[in-house]
């Protein structure tokens, strides 16, 4: 018994020795960027790499500016845009399910109300497709622009409905393009995709993405759409988080600003490493010609590199799957890893110094290896 384990330990130590100095490492570059970038509030990190035997997390800062309480790594945050990715995941599910395919219209996906908006207004649904949708290819004006942002500055306590800011959608414009030739980031194409969802599960869309990932299988306990689901028992209260613009602090907007699938969940940075580490593991959406679809280029790369609510970023030795989000979010996943690195930046103007710096960088150290 005592040869067996001496042998396991001795076939283990590099993986181990790896571990170690990585953390060690990881954590350097942490606390030397929070150093350097004064006014950044906090920084939560989570490495996750099965195959390096590394599941990681660590925070420096505040979770409050005012009370100055250290944050923790369990703080969950809103993790804004982020949620995109969810969104698109279940949808998949449903392409699985042979529920709905990529390429149907929406036309008949949609309820009545929302059809007759946007037809009245110009759009031709039936030449709009689900894929459309997922890659922000439909040509749908935005109901989110520097006005909308305007609005919830000055009445930051205002509580949103979605169907006005579908309807706000076609008040702001006309159709942009034909459907397919042009991308353009809109949160709009979202809503309409969780109402996709509502109407093929019959759920609601919260609670049908919590059941079409498997959340409570895979044990991802800390990720909810905040005011639409019970805070999940035992865990922190929600960190602050803030933005250099008009002066916010995530405490004192109403949620539902941007709630209803462009955006609405809260979770914490290990929980978001495990949601695209699972899914992109095939835990999720088990066909893998279905979840190839996710990060295969729409438009040619060099026009957008947005696939099926991902990024699909080339580099020289590895391709990153990646979403952000606005509060100052952002997960990575290497297919040449395995690997996932999640960070979450408290203040939202330093969230492209510091997120995209530590994603790039953790991967390059694990492709090294």
């Amino acid at each position: 018994m005592r040869k067996a384990t001496t042998l396991y330990v001795l076939l283990h130590l590099p993986t181990f020795l790896f571990c170690q100095t990585l953390e060690v490492q990881v954590q350097e570059l942490l606390d030397s960027l929070y150093k350097d970038h004064e006014g950044t509030v906090g920084i939560l990190l989570h490495v996750e790499s099965p195959s390096q035997r590394i599941s990681w997390t660590s925070a420096v800062g505040v979770a409050d500016t005012l009370s100055k309480e250290p944050l923790q790594n369990e703080h969950p945050v809103l993790i804004a845009s982020n949620t995109k990715p969810y969104v698109a995941a279940s949808i998949l599910r449903l392409v699985e399910q042979e529920t709905i395919k990529l390429d149907d219209p929406i036309q008949k996906l949609l309820g009545k109300k929302t059809r007759r908006l946007f037809e009245k207004d110009g759009y031709d649904l039936k030449a709009i497709s689900v894929r459309h949708l997922l890659s922000h290819t439909s040509g749908i004006h935005d109901y989110v622009n520097e006005a909308y942002f305007e609005f919830v500055n000055q009445h930051p306590a205002y509580n949103w409905q979605k169907e006005e800011q579908l309807t706000r959608a076609v008040e702001v414009g006309d159709p942009l393009w034909a459907p397919g030739t042009a991308y353009g980031y809109a949160d709009v194409n979202y809503l309409l995709l969780t109402e996709i969802l509502e109407r093929k599960t019959g759920k609601p869309f919260h609670a049908a993405i919590r059941d079409l990932l498997k959340f409570d299988s895979l044990g991802i306990r800390r990720t909810w759409f905040k005011d639409l689901e019970p805070f999940p028992a035992e865990t922190l209260p929600l960190a602050h988080q803030y933005a250099d613009t008009y002066g916010w602090d995530s405490y004192k907007i109403d949620h539902s600003w941007d709630l209803y699938g462009g955006g609405g969940m809260a979770a914490t940075v290990k929980d978001a490493a495990l949601f695209f580490q699972y899914l992109f593991e095939g835990k999720m959406v088990s066909d893998t010609a279905v979840l190839k679809q996710m990060h295969t280029y729409v438009l040619p790369k060099e026009t957008s590199n947005y696939c099926l609510g991902i990024r699909n970023i080339p580099l020289p030795n590895q391709h990153l799957y990646y979403h952000g989000g606005w509060w100052g979010t952002g997960v990575v996943y290497s297919p040449e890893t395995r690997s996932t690195v999640a960070v979450f930046t408290l203040q939202k103007g330093k969230r492209e110094r510091i997120n995209p710096f530590l994603g790039k960088k953790i991967q390059e150290m694990l492709l090294a290896e």
